[in-house]
């Protein structure tokens, strides 16, 4: 295929520390600002980034969390403020990939470094803490605006405005949105789970999710 460009609004860092969300103490990497100089992505992160709580975020399969720019006026009025940059701790906000436009399995250029989609972004409680809004994650799921992780194929340096371009589809054609629909709203519909186990390049994680799920299916 003819490798075809995004525009990068920013790569965005931040090392986990405590935060005072919703009067509890916090300790999470959520918070990031836009760099100003070229970084090193390697294989499980940004040099300058990282996360918490290791058990669910980070590692090969989640080294990189992108975001979709087009969500955010939907959240400032669903929230009813002006959200900063990174405001969902992604670390590239990204113009013109929504979920819809996202394939499992794509390939993609990000300055030197080339990376692969692995599965959708699984919305996290902290989310719900950092905006006051108990139900965060719920909104969440039920938009369909989750946005996206990476695993690096290959390390390299990325600009703080970096090239993004798809290099290659996935396989199957499992768009982000779908999977997030399989996940969340229609979860017993067999068929679509072995559909999308047939991707090689879902994460380790929703494998394992599908999996159960699938077997629970069979089961009845």
């Amino acid at each position: 295929m003819r490798p075809v460009s995004y525009s990068v609004l920013s790569i965005n860092l931040g090392k986990p520390e405590l935060h005072e969300f919703a009067g509890k103490q916090v300790e999470s990497g959520i918070v990031k600002r836009p760099a100003a100089s070229p970084v090193m992505l390697l294989k499980t992160h940004f040099e300058g980034d990282g996360q918490a709580d290791l058990k669910h975020h980070g590692g090969p399969d989640k080294a990189v969390c992108v975001y979709p720019a087009e969500h955010y006026p939907y959240w400032e009025n669903a929230l009813g403020r002006k959200l900063p940059a990174a405001a969902f701790g992604e670390n590239v906000t990204v113009k013109g990939l929504p979920e819809q436009d996202v394939w499992i399995g794509d390939v993609f250029q990000l300055g030197e470094a080339v990376v692969q989609v692995s599965q959708p972004r699984q919305p996290c409680v902290k989310l719900a803490l950092k905006y006051e809004v108990q139900d965060m994650v719920l909104q969440v799921q039920k938009t369909g605006f989750t946005g996206f992780y990476f695993r690096v194929l290959e390390e390299g340096r990325v600009d703080p405005r970096p090239e993004l371009k798809r290099l290659s589809r996935g396989k199957e054609g499992i768009s982000v949105w779908y999977a997030n629909k399989v996940n969340y709203r229609d979860k017993h519909n067999l068929s679509a789970i072995e559909e999308i186990l047939r991707e090689e390049a879902l994460s380790e994680s929703w494998r394992a999710s599908f999996l159960k799920k699938r077997d629970r299916l069979l089961e009845v």
